[in-house]
């Protein structure tokens, strides 16, 4: 069951990449993070609520701050940093770069859950390091510069960086708790962040205004539904029922699709530099789940 649910989550996360990439024209990352977050709270606790079950349980006070933290650093912090990433140098080379978020699961994965890594992996992570540094000779577009590009791929691994450890940390309340819950939890702890954030800003009246419909909500809607409800639901759910490691290669199988969606969809060029950047990294990958 995990290992489904963490291809479904793949197939949904493409999707709503290309989304995000079209609502990044009209939205601010924070402000689009922020929407995203906003809206699927109000759908996670209804969720809740239709299956019986309360978001203030018995739980014990430690599993509400671990959930709280993951949100904040998983949801609050790496998506604003993905959708940085995403305007910044586009769907297809930030398909590349989303492949240091496995190598990120399983290095924190080493750190705070005791699973273990050898050489084969780390060989894997140099892979996708390799990967990342080819697909960053890729002819540039011509409203991207080399400094551009290189600061994109910094906001995108960060966020990587920053996913990886907000799933890992979570890892030990999900083995024993409902999934529907604890994801709720973790979106209503980055929306307490996000709030305040929005309100002390000297930008609060635009960031607050994308809750209003618009022609923007085109795109934003449907991707903050597949992307921060039903991808988000089935990439805790492979979490949870199976090991961190396995999900995680499963998980990654969404560059293969975001690569083919943004062809399709967005008109990004598909060259032989890029192939051998997903290549590479897709094998780095494999080195660094099953080695």
């Amino acid at each position: 069951m995990g290992e489904l649910f963490a291809l479904l989550s793949a197939l949904i996360w493409a999707l709503a990449v290309i989304c995000f990439k079209k609502s990044g024209e009209s939205i601010s990352p924070f402000a689009l993070t922020f929407f995203r977050v906003g809206i699927t709270s109000v759908l996670l606790v209804a969720t809740v609520k239709v299956m019986g079950e309360n978001v203030w349980n018995s739980a014990p006070l430690k599993d509400y701050l671990i959930l709280f933290l993951s949100g904040i650093i998983a949801i609050a912090i790496s998506d604003t940093m993905f959708h940085y990433a995403l305007n910044k140098i586009g769907a297809g080379l930030m398909a590349v770069v989303d492949c240091f978020y496995s190598p990120s699961v399983i290095f924190f994965a080493f750190m705070f859950l005791g699973e273990g890594i050898g050489l084969v992996q780390i060989g894997g992570m140099l892979l996708i390091f390799a990967a990342i540094f080819i697909s960053s000779r890729h002819k540039l577009p011509p409203e991207l510069t080399r400094r551009g590009l290189i600061i994109g791929f910094l906001w995108g691994i960060g966020a990587m960086v920053m996913l990886g450890f907000g799933v890992v940390i979570a890892k030990p309340v999900l083995s024993h708790s409902s999934l529907i819950w604890a994801t709720t939890v973790r979106q209503l702890g980055s929306l307490f962040v996000l709030i305040p954030a929005a309100l002390i800003s000297g930008k609060r009246r635009k960031y607050f205004s994308v809750f209003k419909p618009s022609a923007s909500w085109k795109f934003s809607f449907p991707g903050t539904i597949l992307g921060s409800y039903f991808a988000l639901i089935f990439w805790l759910g492979g979490m949870k029922y199976t090991n961190v490691g396995v999900a995680a290669i499963l998980n990654q199988t969404s560059t293969i699709y975001v690569i083919i969606f943004a062809a399709i969809f967005l008109g990004e060029s598909f060259t032989k530099r890029k192939a051998v950047s997903v290549t590479l990294a897709l094998v780095g990958i494999l080195m660094v789940s099953f080695g």
